[in-house]
């Protein structure tokens, strides 16, 4: 597998146990809806949280975050609507990014609750 592979994957399961230890309920991850992908589906209390992992070795060329573009946003979008669909679910639905940044062998996970709205 591929070392950028390694690290993304690495990025999930920190952000996953942030997520956890917070007091979130995680109801899926990696869930794929045709080629979009969600990483991390979560509940936290009324609100339906769809999660966007970016991990990064360095933020020299910016922070992790700032690598959601809107082309993302949109499949992000997309892919909350058909979840929401599928399974039937009434709840107010967040888009939040959690940003992974390693330094050696430590690391901060940044959570931006409410990230990005989906235009109507």
């Amino acid at each position: 597998m591929a070392d950028h592979n390694e690290l993304g994957i690495k990025g999930e399961e920190l952000a996953e146990k942030y997520l956890r230890d917070s007091g979130y309920e995680i109801l899926e991850r990696n869930w794929r809806f045709g080629k979009d992908e969600i990483d991390i589906i979560a509940r936290d209390g009324d609100f339906l949280v769809i999660a966007e992992v970016k991990t990064r070795r360095t933020n020299y060329f910016g922070e992790p975050e700032e690598f959601v573009t809107r082309q993302k946003q949109h499949f992000l979008i997309r892919g909350a609507n058909a979840y929401v669909e599928k399974k039937e679910i009434d709840l107010e639905t967040r888009f939040d990014i959690l940003s992974v940044l390693f330094y050696g062998k430590t690391y901060t996970v940044k959570q931006i609750k409410d990230a990005f709205y989906p235009l109507v």
